[in-house]
This record gives structure tokens, C-alpha cells and sequence, in this order.
């Protein structure tokens, strides 16, 4: 039994990811975790975390931490500084027991840098070598089993894309945790750059390794964990041993290339002194072209919005007609009543505003997904680099842009990464412009109810072509407010675009199925929620009122009913409409009426425009239940067919094409998110700046919908 018991328990050890940026560090974590991952935050800071769990050997659990990538222990940038205070701070929570290094082996030399400050850390590690496929096409050869030797750590070939590798780099990690405390010698001599006051540090900071002592030294102002005392000591002994940062980092750069330049010589062969021309290079030559280039990428983003439209359709008008069917089935279940209305017309209405969208959402963060994998977003960086600044940014700022288009908060949060202070503020302020996810299912709706689904020229569908518009409308937007930011907001610091093109390579599917699932569960679970607590509000706004108005109205139409049974089934949707307008909800929507009619819009978008400063997507749910409220047919019509056949008091739609243009116009400028509001409170620590954003926006929206009102009445 007790044989039996043993076997089955695994001990969870802790392991971290590490690497440079575009090393394929995700690709392995996601080999290694699958679904069995999650993201959160760092404690203390912004910076994504992504944890999960994956089984090593019978008898090993692992917990998995994918921190944020590095080119070196010398952090620059907020991510970095994360992945420092991980590894640095003994008494961090998410200090790993055993590190796992990715390495491209295309660009040895530089990843063999990190590689070693890592190894000086004295935790145990594991290097796993990537793109060799890569490396072959350049004609190198590496000697693994020498590498391994001359490094003193395993080197593991790996291909997570195609699963190579793992089974080896799982049975390293098992004997590296079964050795437990088996250091390796310094890479390189730190004591040797430093001083005699080295040992003393790492003695009052309980480090473990020179090294880490040596980044205590550089760093010990800005270590959370570095106490005052210590603070001060430190201060002393640097002093008096004359230290400088600059110099030191220099000399220990040095010293670490001229051992990996050794370990190269012996260890790695080139089949030509001509560096050979791989697939990416020839690629470029046409992606990168400053005319070819913006051509493809122009059409690349319109093959983009219409396989939104074209792929989600088939699976959009199943789920409709599904919730359409149920609900028709349990009207005829129910007698007529307040649970019926409630259970239908806010429960099961606010479940299908949020179903119905889903499939865009996933289709969206798959496509982006298969963008990223493929090599190709960080070309769409380079190539936007000169447009960024012509209004005063730099090809830093496109990714945040970018990365806006599914969603605002990380996007705001991914500027951190841009060192000028002024460039990145800017970035902040105008990344909401960008059309996200959450728009997406406004765009979809209010395009299929006033813009006819039609081919133009044979092959572009006219509803596609208005979604990419808009879309492109937000991105220029956001140009000319960046350049007008750039005129009022001073700076000196000038910043210079630097980065590494990945090469292009397959998309990895299994990874795509991964995002496209994750972001269906976040939208269903994290807004959902959201959208069926506001359904719920909103029903119970919508059904209630002041006693006596609703009385009245009851009252009038029970006569007429009474008088006319012929026609009953008129009189009863003209009864809940007016119940509607009377109702808390209809007094809300016709207070504010008056400020939005200039745009086309009626007391029910009024509702919509309120609510939504939730979460911008809550305008489906919302119109869900307004248009549901009390009407016996809900079952019988879906939300489109309901809002294409909405009225005004004077009989006219409500939904025309100035108005449904009008509307587009407003969401493509206003600030409808709170969260977005709070993480820019976040970054920039003052609430000056998102009032700032909220008020621009808020104009430009106003400004720009009623122009359109006017132009297309």
C-alpha cells in the first residue's frame, strides 16, 4: 500500500521559462503546459503572468512560469525588471527551483550571453536550443555534446512546434532535480572585475553566487527587498572600493564574449564565410518593400475583416436560430407572467447577446494568433515605422497599437516597453482609438442591420470593406491626435527604433486552437458576466416603473383590449411598448434623449450608450432586453429583426443608414470602457490623464457622429 501511495504522489517543483524575446520561449511553454495554463499578475505590478502545470516523469509535477523576455540581466524596461526581481530575490514567491534557458541557436553568440549570467546565478539549469532548422539553413553546425561540455549545463535541441525534443528535455529536468545543489565553477571570474568588498555583499544580502552579488551592488536602490540598513552598508562599501556600474558591466560584457567566442570556435563549424540567403531573407525582399510591402499588408488586413465576416456567419445564424427555437419552446411551456418575461427576455436574452459573438471573437484572436506565429506582425512594425514618426512616435508603438485591436488594457500595459517618457504617454493616450474586440460585436451588428450584404466588383464584400474601414478610421485617428499630443506635450529624450525580425515560420495550430479557445472562455466568463448582471439590472429597470404611470397605462389598454378583441395582439404590443417607455429604463432613455437626438439616436441607444461605459460590447446585451421587454413574440424574432423593424413615434426606422452610421462613428471615438480608464490611471498614476482622454474622446465621438448624421439624412 504504502509502495502504491508513493507512486502516485508527485512533488510540484518550479520551474521558469527564460529567454530573449522571439527565442520561441511561448512555443515551449505552451508544449509543455497545453491547456493547463492561466494567466494573472506579477504581485505588485502590471506585467502579465503566465503560470501552468505540466507533468516531467511519474514522480515530478512541475509548475511552470513563463516570465517576460530578456536580452539580458541589465533590465531596461518594467517586463524585465520583473523577470530580475524573480530570479535575484531569494525570498521571491515565484523563485524558481530550476531554470530553463531557451536559446536561439541561429544567433548563439548573443543568447549565449544570457545563457551564462544565468548559469552564474548558481540555480540549477537546462538549456534547450531552438530553431536548429534555422541554423542548418545558415549552414551551422553545433556540436551539442561539446556545448554541453564547455557550458557545464545540458543542452537539449528542441522543436516545440512539432513536439521534438520534449520527452529529452523532461528527462533532464527529472537529473537536474534529482541532483539538487550541484553548482557549477563561475563562467567567468567576477571577483576578479570587482573588488575585495564583493564577498561582503553577497554575506550581508545572503546571495548564493558572486554574481548575483554583483547585480545586488548595481541595482540595491531600486531591490525591494534590499532593506535600509543593508541600503546603507552597501552604499559604504561600494564607496569605498571606488566602484562604477558602467565600467563593470563593460568589463564583465568582455569577459563573457571572449569565452563564448572560445566555446564557438570549438564547438560550432560554418559551412561558408557567406552568410547564406534563408527563405526569410528572400521574403522580406518583397514584404518589406516600401510599395509591395504596404500593398500586401493592406490586403493581408482586408482578407483579415472579411474571413470575420464570412467564416462567423454560418456558425452566428445557428446559434441565433438556436436561442430563437428555445425561446419560442419555453414561451409555450410558461403561462404568461413576470418569471416568464424575466427568464426569457432578461436571462435568456442577455445569454444570447453574449453566444452570438463569440465565434467573431475567437475567429479575430485566431487570425491575429496566426499572424504573430507566422513571423508577420513584427514586419507590420517595421513597415508602419516611418507613418508612426510622421506623428511623433516610432515602431515601438505600433505593437501597442496593434495589440489594441483585441484589446486596450494589455495594449496600454505593452507600452511599457517604450523608454521614451513622452513617446509612451502619447502611446497610452491614444491607443483606445484603436478598434478592440469589444467593438467588434457593435460593428457586426449595426453593419448587418444598415449595410447591404453585397459584392462589389464581383469579389469584395461591401460589409468587410465598412469593417476594415473602420477599423483603419480608428488607426488614423489615432495618428492625428498623436501628432496634435506630440505639438502641446514637451520632451527632449530622442528614441530610436531598434528590433529583431523573427523568421518567418509555419503557424504552430495546435497554438491557434489554444488562443482561440482561451479567448472564447475569457469573453463568455469575463464578460459575460458582466452582460448577464446588467441584462438582469436592465430587465428590472425595463419592467418596472413608477406605480402610478404603469397603472395607467395598464389600465388604457386593458379598456381598448376590452373594446376591440379583434384586435388583441396589436393592442398587447403597443401595451408593451408603452410600459417600456414608462418604466425606470424608458425615464433614463428619455432624459437623455434630447443630448443624443442631434445624432440620429432614439432614448433606447441613450440606454445602450450608458450602459455600455461598462464594457463596450454590453450595447448587444442591452438592446437584447429593450427590444424584449414584454413582448410575447421574443422567441419568434431575432435581436436584427426586431431592431430592422424598430419605429419612431412617427413611424420611420429608427435604424437608417445615417443613423446606423452615425452610431459606428460614435464607438469607433468613444471611450465605452471603464477598465480601459482604470489601467491608464494605473500607468500613468494620475486620474488628469485618462479625464484628458475621456473628454477628447468624448468630442471627437460626438463630432464625428453627428457630422455623419447630417451628411447621410
Amino acid at each position: 500500500m504504502h509502495t502504491f501511495v508513493t507512486s502516485y504522489m508527485r512533488r510540484f517543483y518550479t520551474i521558469a521559462l527564460v529567454g530573449n524575446p522571439n527565442s520561441g520561449k511561448s512555443s515551449l511553454f505552451n508544449a509543455l503546459t497545453g491547456l493547463n495554463q492561466k494567466v494573472g499578475n506579477f504581485p505588485g505590478v502590471t506585467v502579465d503572468k503566465k503560470t501552468g502545470t505540466a507533468k516531467i516523469s511519474d514522480g515530478l509535477s512541475a509548475h511552470i512560469i513563463d516570465l517576460p523576455g530578456t536580452y539580458s540581466l541589465y533590465p531596461k524596461s518594467a517586463d524585465e525588471q520583473v523577470t530580475y526581481e524573480v530570479l535575484l530575490n531569494q525570498e521571491n514567491a515565484d523563485r524558481p527551483d530550476l531554470i530553463i534557458v531557451i536559446a536561439d541557436a541561429s544567433n548563439l553568440k548573443r543568447n549565449l550571453l544570457f545563457c551564462t549570467q544565468i548559469t552564474d546565478l548558481k540555480i540549477p539549469v537546462v538549456i534547450a536550443f531552438t530553431m536548429m532548422d534555422i541554423a542548418r539553413q545558415k549552414g551551422i553546425t553545433i556540436d551539442i555534446e561539446g556545448m554541453e561540455r564547455m557550458l557545464g549545463v545540458p543542452v537539449i535541441p528542441v522543436n516545440p512546434r512539432r513536439n521534438k525534443g520534449i520527452e529529452q528535455l523532461k528527462k533532464a529536468i527529472t537529473q537536474a532535480e534529482q541532483k539538487k545543489t550541484a553548482f557549477l565553477p563561475d563562467f567567468i571570474d567576477i571577483q576578479s572585475i570587482t573588488g575585495d568588498w564583493l564577498p561582503e555583499v553577497k554575506q550581508i544580502c545572503s546571495q548564493e553566487s558572486n554574481y548575483a552579488a554583483l547585480h545586488v551592488a548595481c541595482n540595491y536602490t531600486e531591490l525591494k527587498y534590499i532593506n535600509a540598513a543593508h541600503r546603507i552598508r552597501i552604499s559604504a562599501l561600494l564607496g569605498e572600493g571606488k566602484f562604477n556600474k558602467s565600467r563593470t558591466q563593460a568589463a564583465e560584457i568582455m569577459l563573457r564574449y571572449k569565452k563564448i567566442d572560445n566555446i564557438l570556435i570549438h564547438t560550432t563549424a560554418i559551412d561558408s564565410p557567406m552568410k547564406r540567403m534563408v527563405v526569410s531573407d528572400r521574403l522580406d525582399k518583397i514584404l518589406l518593400h516600401p510599395a509591395w510591402g504596404n500593398i500586401i499588408l493592406l490586403s493581408v488586413l482586408f482578407l483579415l475583416f472579411q474571413s470575420i465576416f464570412w467564416l462567423a456567419s454560418y456558425p452566428m445564424d445557428w446559434i441565433q436560430q438556436f436561442f430563437a427555437a428555445g425561446g419560442n419552446y419555453l414561451g409555450t411551456l410558461m403561462g404568461p407572467g413576470m418569471w416568464k418575461d424575466l427568464l426569457l427576455n432578461g436571462v435568456l436574452a442577455g445569454i444570447s447577446g453574449i453566444m452570438v459573438f463569440v465565434p467573431q471573437i475567437m475567429i479575430l484572436f485566431g487570425l491575429i494568433t496566426i499572424l504573430e506565429d507566422s513571423g508577420y506582425m513584427a514586419r507590420i512594425s517595421f513597415l508602419t515605422d516611418r507613418v508612426m514618426r510622421s506623428a511623433g512616435l516610432n515602431g515601438r508603438s505600433v505593437m501597442p497599437l496593434i495589440s489594441g485591436m483585441a484589446c486596450a488594457v494589455p495594449a496600454i500595459m505593452a507600452a511599457r516597453t517604450i523608454q521614451n517618457r513622452k513617446e509612451r504617454l502619447i502611446t497610452i493616450m491614444v491607443t483606445p482609438l484603436m478598434s478592440c474586440s469589444a467593438r467588434l460585436p457593435v460593428y457586426t451588428m449595426l453593419i448587418a442591420l444598415v449595410i447591404p450584404d453585397k459584392a462589389i466588383a464581383g469579389i469584395f464584400n461591401l460589409q468587410g470593406l465598412v469593417l476594415m474601414g473602420l477599423y483603419l478610421l480608428g488607426f488614423f485617428m489615432a495618428l492625428v491626435v498623436a501628432k496634435v499630443m506630440d505639438w502641446v506635450i514637451k520632451g527632449k529624450e530622442r528614441a530610436f527604433f531598434l528590433m529583431e525580425l523573427p523568421v518567418y515560420r509555419a503557424p504552430r495550430w495546435k497554438n491557434v486552437g489554444i488562443t482561440m479557445l482561451e479567448k472564447g472562455k475569457i469573453f463568455i466568463r469575463d464578460v459575460g458576466k458582466v452582460i448577464i448582471v446588467l441584462s438582469l439590472i436592465l430587465w428590472f429597470l425595463a419592467y418596472f416603473g413608477p406605480p402610478a404611470a404603469m397603472k395607467s397605462v395598464d389600465t388604457r389598454y386593458e379598456q381598448l383590449i376590452a373594446a376591440q378583441p379583434s384586435n388583441r395582439a396589436t393592442l398587447e404590443h403597443e401595451q408593451a411598448t408603452a410600459r417600456l417607455e414608462h418604466s425606470f429604463a424608458g425615464i433614463m432613455g428619455k432624459g437623455i434623449e434630447p443630448l443624443i437626438k442631434p445624432l440620429g439616436f432614439d432614448w433606447k441607444i441613450g440606454i445602450a450608450l450608458v450602459t455600455s461605459f461598462a464594457a463596450r460590447e454590453v450595447f448587444v446585451g442591452t438592446m437584447a432586453t429593450l427590444y424584449s421587454v414584454g413582448d410575447a413574440e421574443t422567441g419568434l424574432q431575432t435581436l436584427k429583426e426586431k431592431m430592422y423593424n424598430a419605429k419612431r413615434e412617427d413611424g420611420t426606422p429608427v435604424y437608417t443608414l445615417a443613423a446606423g452610421l452615425s452610431l459606428l462613428i460614435f464607438y469607433v471615438f468613444a471611450m465605452q470602457c471603464m477598465s480601459t480608464m482604470a489601467i491608464v490611471k494605473r500607468e500613468t498614476r494620475s486620474w488628469k490623464y485618462p479625464l484628458i482622454q475621456f473628454v477628447y474622446m468624448f468630442a471627437l465621438a460626438y463630432a464625428g457622429a453627428w457630422v455623419i448624421y447630417v451628411i447621410f439624412k
